[in-house]
């Protein structure tokens, strides 16, 4: 499937809204990014170099989490930032990798980002409740890039 096709295919305002809904359990930041491929690096080197472009270093309380995903490739990584990789175990974030692989296989993309993103939520809840006078620091609008 093309870029544009799965863009097309992405119910951008749900997607934005589970984001909203999710950062309501948590202190924490979530942002999703798609691009069409990952040229020349693995996809996680790409996803850091995309996390640092985005801000996502400059939360206060370091806990933000990136969703990031090269729609033509089919592949896609969770990446927390400092604060939160600091308190979880390894292999945090591997049921909401689950959720979207699932999804993904079936053609459902916007199903698997919103479990995605839900499941991101419920995670940093545990470490990262919401806290009084918290801001959102983040846009929950899903960043494309075209290369």
């Amino acid at each position: 499937m093309k870029h544009k096709e799965f863009l097309g295919s992405l119910d951008q305002q749900r997607i934005e809204q589970a984001i909203a809904d999710a950062e309501s359990l948590t202190s924490g930041e979530i942002r999703v990014h798609v691009q069409p491929k990952v040229v020349g690096a693995e996809i996680r080197v790409v996803a850091e170099k995309t996390f640092e472009r985005l801000g996502m270093t400059k939360t206060a309380l370091r806990n933000g989490v990136l969703l990031f995903i090269a729609s033509e490739d089919r592949k896609f990584v969770i990446l927390g930032d400092k604060g939160i990789d600091d308190k979880v175990p390894p292999g945090f974030w591997d049921d909401a990798l689950v959720k979207l692989t699932v999804r993904f296989k079936e053609g459902q993309f916007t199903e698997g980002i919103i479990e995605a993103v839900a499941a991101a939520g419920e995670h940093l809840s545990r470490h990262f409740p919401p806290i009084e006078g918290d801001v959102n620091e983040l846009s929950d609008k899903i960043d494309v890039s075209d290369d």
